[in-house]
């Protein structure tokens, strides 16, 4: 009977989002260098899932409700290894990716993430250059792990947080948790060197848009950009409605009424977030803007769920699954290839088609949540 119970388990964890065994190209070649897709957009940052597991709640991402004690998690022997992620990011990395984003579900919960890091720090562009890494937490386990997490090569560090008031905050993240360990932690990242540290902090209409002044009166001069994120349809169960996010636009008014402030200049292409700098030199903002000012032409992101599924879109649907040929008889050079055509056959652009209200080809499709493949 146990047996019985650990293999629908596996099935209905693996069988979680459609995916296809990607085409090994007949005529593949190496890698030779950057790739663009459809829309000319180059492949340069990896977002990589490490597990789908969370400690938190929160109702934009893993709602209680959902994600309850009987929800089944993917199985260990589904997750690729610390070894098979280095392989494959390695590929890509021979394709053009310069950035690696560790993500979740909660990073830190994957056993032993330093050693992946250590595996990832080691690696190098064609061009000789060290891979930017980075890590989004919601921090509450960085006091703990903040020294050998930048020991094992770790530069920077995301951590998102949603308000400084600890009855809001805990509300938020629905598993009671102090607000107070979360700045204790980045304050030990700080201390380590994981910077500059950025803030993430989801805004809610009427559920923590109040916070918005506070959060960026505490972080003005701390050395943390902090950044906006407007409450996004990422799946399904999250519940959103329009009538929910605050536009970034008027985000950025509510702060100017209290700090000047002045445009910057994207940090590099396809960033993703509106730069603004305090005119007293105290630091900067940022605020992301997914829904009302969608950035789809210069996204140049690939995402790869824990399990190994390639998806070109934080909004799709479906995903390509790499980890069939890892665990196959492909080569490298023939894993690279699938990876190439699946990339240059991309035209991904959900935000900018819901603008314009257009029919968006994968509607009745169910959207990949945040929690598995990370923001």
């Amino acid at each position: 009977m146990t047996d019985l119970k650990h293999s629908q388990t596996i099935a209905i964890a693996d069988l979680r989002y459609a995916s296809e065994v990607p085409a090994v190209p007949s005529d593949w070649v190496a890698p030779a260098g950057p790739l663009t897709d459809r829309l000319h957009r180059p492949l340069r940052d990896l977002r990589i899932s490490v597990t789908d597991r969370c400690n938190f709640r929160c109702s934009y991402c893993m709602p209680r409700e959902v994600f309850d004690k009987d929800y089944a998690y993917l199985p260990q022997s589904s997750l690729l290894s610390f070894e098979e992620i280095a392989r494959l990011t390695k590929l890509f990395v021979a394709h053009g990716v310069e950035k690696i984003r560790l993500t979740g579900g909660e990073p830190l919960l994957r056993k032993n993430i330093e050693v992946l890091i250590h595996l990832l720090a080691q690696m190098r562009t064609p061009a000789g250059k060290p891979l930017d890494i980075t890590l989004t937490t919601n921090g509450s386990l960085l006091a703990k792990k903040a020294q050998a997490l930048k020991d094992a090569g770790l530069q920077r560090v995301t951590v998102s947080l949603d308000g400084l008031d600890d009855a809001v905050f805990r509300r938020m993240n629905d598993v009671d948790f102090p607000v107070a360990d979360v700045l204790h932690g980045i304050e030990e990242a700080q201390r380590v060197g994981l910077a500059p540290l950025k803030i993430n902090m989801v805004v809610k209409r009427g559920t923590n848009d109040h916070e918005i002044v506070n959060m960026a009166r505490h972080f003005r001069g701390s050395g943390c950009v902090l950044r906006f994120i407007e409450y996004m349809d990422v799946g399904a169960t999250n519940g959103w409605r329009m009538d929910e996010v605050l536009p970034s636009a008027q985000v950025v008014d509510r702060i100017s009424e209290h700090f000047a402030l002045q445009p910057l200049e994207a940090s590099a292409p396809g960033e993703t977030a509106e730069r603004w700098r305090y005119i007293d030199g105290s630091g900067e903002i940022g605020v992301i803007s997914s829904v009302t000012q969608a950035f789809c032409r210069d996204c140049n992101r690939a995402r790869l769920s824990t399990e190994g599924k390639l998806f070109l879109c934080l909004f799709a649907s479906r995903g390509h699954d790499l980890r069939a040929l890892l665990r196959g008889t492909y080569s490298d050079e023939q894993i690279a290839g699938a990876i190439g055509q699946i990339w240059q056959q991309r035209s991904d652009r959900y935000s900018e088609l819901r603008a314009a209200q257009a029919p968006d080809a994968s509607r009745g499709a169910r959207r990949v949540e945040m929690s598995y493949i990370g923001g």
